[in-house]
């Protein structure tokens, strides 16, 4: 039987919970507890890219940056240094981490990290309309402040009415740099780690030369479009739900165990899933079914062992 490729992307807070300081021993436990269920996928044969996001982590680096500029006068480092930054220590801990969960199953396999940049349109309309939060929490009048000395921009947070956060461009991922290498490690039987966070934003200039952008973008696009360009034949989201739920949360509220792209279009319209946090992932699986690919799948991590657990979406029935 051929081998199988997928792409997992992995959550946010795979690494980092939201009710949890960020402490390095907090992490070490939540990698673990994640990429065990990988395990599964691995014995079951398949090759493996994994991808990650990074929203806690990079909001911990702003928030190091302010804090270092405020009291020691060290110079702040551009968005995306700081996506870098975290995708290069994100990278480190999965892959050690991963290594260890390796040695204990008796599989030999090498992992390679891939720190990835993504060429994204300068003029994509993002850049119009600022959207992904990012860093701490400001008051009206230190936004206001940051506002006039940075150009930064800032919208009011949902969790209280004095509280505001910086808001960033989030434009759609055009190409994955290096995804030929991706493709040829991962098929030669490699676990790759790499697109973390979305990538870090560039884009060509003028004269073809590769600069960097103030802006974020989307894991699970960026995930999609690499999954769908190296001709994987699954996608994977693992979220921290066993399913993709309809009207999630109210009395009305069921689960969507298969869909089809048609019906995945027309909840999308219907406003079914929301605009919060489960709407960009199944475009992005859609994309994926999109563009060639078998299935996508959305669940939670720990659900990967039983393959009846989760929401599929396919482009037919």
């Amino acid at each position: 039987m051929d081998k199988k490729l997928a792409v997992v992307a992995l959550g946010g807070n795979a690494l980092l919970r939201g009710d949890e300081r960020g402490t390095i021993e907090e992490q070490n436990v939540n990698s673990y507890e994640t990429l065990k269920n990988l395990i599964y996928l691995i014995k079951d044969g398949y090759d493996i890219v994994i991808s990650h996001g990074n929203g806690p982590q990079v909001g911990n680096i702003l928030m190091r940056n302010d804090a270092g500029q405020e009291m020691y006068d060290i110079p702040a480092m551009p968005l995306d240094i700081c996506v870098a930054d975290s995708q290069g220590g994100i990278a480190y801990m999965i892959e050690r981490t991963l290594r260890n969960i390796l040695k204990e199953e008796g599989i030999n396999k090498n992992i390679v990290s891939i720190v990835t940049q993504v060429i994204v349109d300068k003029n994509d309309p993002a850049f119009q309309n600022f959207t992904k939060r990012v860093g701490k929490i400001y008051t009206k009048a230190q936004a206001d402040e940051l506002a006039a000395s940075k150009g930064w921009q800032f919208k009011q947070s949902p969790k209280a009415d004095d509280a505001y956060r910086r808001v960033v461009p989030s434009p759609l991922p055009i190409e994955i740099m290096n995804q030929k290498i991706v493709e040829d490690l991962v098929r030669a039987g490699n676990i790759v780690i790499a697109s973390g966070g979305g990538g870090i934003p560039v884009y060509y200039d003028d004269n073809k030369m590769i600069q960097p952008l103030e802006a974020v973008i989307d894991k699970d696009n960026a995930s999609s479009l690499l999954a769908a360009n190296i001709g994987a034949d699954e996608f994977y989201i693992l979220t921290d739900v066993p399913y993709v739920y309809a009207d999630y949360n109210k009395p009305t509220q069921r689960i969507l165990e298969f869909l089809d792209a048609a019906d995945t279009k027309k909840y999308l319209a219907e406003g079914t899933f929301g605009e919060g946090n489960m709407s960009p992932k199944i475009k992005a699986a859609l994309s994926f079914v999109e563009k060639g690919g078998q299935k996508s799948v959305i669940t939670e991590a720990t659900k990967l062992e039983d393959r009846s657990i989760g929401t599929r979406i396919t482009l037919n029935y």
